[in-house]
């Protein structure tokens, strides 16, 4: 059996605009809800990293400098015990070479003894050695190779060329310079400083001290950065000074480290990449380097990170219940009210809307509760009105057999006066027959308006008879109206009211004039008299009937409404059931002057035309 492809949804069907209700809260709400809480989240993840990053950074080179500052104070140390050793007098008859005037061996003694207290004082001093200018020497703790010429070591030379100025040396070398301890090179540092002659500008000795690298390596060594980051030492040429087993290198190049005294670099190293700080002493020269690796450094920043995450993914989590819950609680029930509404469409109108909600909704639901009890009266009405007017066609038609009968008679009335000779009463019979015909007129609703002017001038004719030359009559009417179609039997009831409530009210003789003229696509017929015309209450008052003349009839019987009202009424009434109520009957009247009423007729050239609106009446 074939099966049925899915249809896809059209682009256009997939527009916002034609999402179900529901659907489109929810992207709101989320939109709102869920969109500041990433936009917050991306800004927070790259400050907190620029942040870290500097405050890491900051940190570092300030512990560095403390670090620098603990060195600085121990060479500085040092150099104090330089200036203190060039002031005593047995060091200066020593590298002045004038011990012979004094006992050697008690110079030899004085000297060690000054030294030990030396060494005593500062632990962490290896040994103290003075050598003179000749290549003697004396220390506490140090002594020269055999045949060594210690004037040529190198650190001897440097000291030398510094005139009297503080030198460290940095890690000794080789040298022909030993301890009893016989340290190596990399276990200490030596420092080294010139003795001057004041006024030849001679060098006299020179004074070196071996210092225990574990004193400088203890102010660095329990220092931890970040989870695996540590502090070396470099010389000036980049060697190492104190570097911690694990160190990743044990030489810099020099080019790696720019002018400033302090700065950071990357590199990578192996597989891995690593970030240096360093911080160069004024000093010493040395520069203190903290190495960190990458990862590590982004650690804390990962954490942070991490909540971060976190806290999107619940404000995500929240944020779509939330919309799930409000787009619900808003579109159900409005959904609710659509099932009933396509329900009421078919015709169910006992359905009531029975949410006790007091917003916008439940308001709508009130609305459309009245909407249906409305229709339902209103169709009540109509079902009235439609089994009234049937009633009505059914009195009409069976009133039409004694018509028929009548003009049948009068006829034949008419037909014995004209033979015997009775001419006026044969005219009035005459009047009469034509009356009923035209009244009968088949059945029609509406008859032309030529039909229409022939009715009322029979009955102008009969009532001449009767009131001779107190009426008189006139009709004004162009030929290319008279085959307009217009509502039967609409002129008779006021001409009569112009006869009996207005001529036969006045003193002497009155006249009617009935007019018809063509206005745009609007027949304005007028039956006027100068009769006695009515006062403005009794105006008013029909003006008011005629305001809902169906209403009118059916609170009151003919019998209760007075004078002119019923016909008036009657005609209003057929002329808007046939047409609607922007046509009918207005009345203008002064009291003593006459009255005038006023038809508006729409222009009709076809029966059929008139069916057309009645169809169209009843399908609104």
């Amino acid at each position: 059996m074939r099966s049925k492809k899915k249809e896809m949804p059209s682009w256009k069907q997939l527009r916002f605009s034609q999402l179900p209700l529901r659907y489109q809260l929810s992207i709101l709400f989320l939109l709102i809800g869920i969109v500041p809480a990433l936009g917050l989240g991306v800004v927070v993840n790259f400050t907190v990293d620029r942040i870290v990053e500097r405050q890491v950074e900051d940190n570092t080179l300030q512990l560095i400098g403390k670090v620098n500052q603990s060195l600085d104070k121990a060479i500085d140390n040092l150099q104090t015990i330089t200036y203190l050793a060039e002031f005593d007098e047995d060091v200066q008859a020593f590298i002045h070479e004038t011990g012979t005037v004094r006992d050697p061996r008690q110079l030899t003694e004085n000297m060690s003894a000054f030294f030990q207290g030396f060494t005593t004082l500062y632990p962490e001093i290896a040994g103290i050695m003075v050598v003179s200018s000749g290549g003697a020497y004396l220390s506490n703790e140090m002594y020269a190779y055999s045949d060594a010429d210690l004037t040529k070591e190198e650190w001897f030379k440097q000291a030398a060329e510094q005139k009297g100025i503080f030198t460290v040396i940095g890690h000794p070398g080789n040298r022909s310079v030993t301890t009893h301890v016989n340290y190596t090179p990399e276990e200490v540092i030596s420092v080294a400083r010139s003795f001057v002659d004041s006024e030849t500008q001679d060098i006299k000795g020179v004074i070196l001290i071996d210092l225990k690298l574990r004193s400088l390596s203890g102010i660095v060594r329990d220092i931890t950065l970040g989870k695996n980051g540590y502090l070396m030492i470099l010389d000036k040429e980049g060697d190492k000074i104190y570097a911690p087993e694990n160190s990743v290198l044990r030489h810099f190049d020099a080019a790696w480290f720019d002018d400033n005294s302090s700065g950071t670099f990357n590199k990578q190293i192996g597989n891995e990449n690593f970030q240096f700080q360093y911080q160069t002493s004024s000093y010493t020269g040395w520069r203190t380097i903290g190495v960190f690796d990458t990862g590590d450094s982004a650690l804390a920043v990962r954490e942070i990170h991490f909540y971060v995450v976190c806290y999107l993914f619940i404000v995500c989590m929240f944020g779509l219940m939330a919309a799930y819950v409000l787009s619900q609680s808003i579109s159900r029930p409005i959904h609710h009210l659509m099932s009933l509404m396509r329900k009421a469409e078919k015709g169910d109108m006992t359905l009531r809307y029975l949410g006790d909600r007091g917003d916008e909704v439940g308001q709508l639901g009130t609305s459309f509760n009245r909407m249906l009890q409305e229709i339902k009266k209103l169709m009540t009405i109509n079902r009235q009105k439609e089994k009234q007017k049937q009633e009505a066609e059914l009195r009409s038609l069976t009133a039409h057999i004694k018509p028929h009968f009548l003009y049948n008679t009068l006829d034949t009335i008419h037909w014995m006066a004209h033979k015997q000779g009775a001419d006026d009463v044969s005219v009035m019979i005459q009047s009469l027959s034509k009356l009923f015909r035209i009244g009968l007129s088949k059945g029609s609703h509406m008859i032309p308006l030529s039909q229409e002017i022939e009715h009322i001038s029979s009955y102008l004719q009969i009532q001449k008879t009767r009131y001779r030359d107190r009426v008189e009559c006139h009709i004004d009417i162009k030929d290319d109206l008279l085959d307009c179609y217009v509502v039967k039997l609409m002129l008779q009831p006021l001409v009569e009211n112009a006869i009996y409530h207005g001529i036969k009210a006045r003193r002497g003789a009155g006249t009617i004039l009935i007019k018809v003229r063509k206005q745009e696509e609007v027949l304005i017929i007028t039956v006027s008299d100068n009769g006695a015309g009515m006062d403005a209450d009794r105006l008013r008052q029909l003006r008011k009937q005629l305001d809902d003349p169906l209403a009118t009839i059916e609170t009151h019987n003919e019998e209760q409404l007075p004078g002119r009202s019923y016909g008036l009424l009657n005609i209003q009434a057929r002329i808007q059931l046939t047409f609607g109520p922007s046509y009918g009957i207005t009345l203008d009247s002064t009291q003593g002057e006459g009255t005038t009423a006023t038809i508006l007729h729409p222009i009709v050239t076809k029966p059929q035309v008139m069916l057309d609106h009645v169809m169209e009446e009843e399908e609104r």
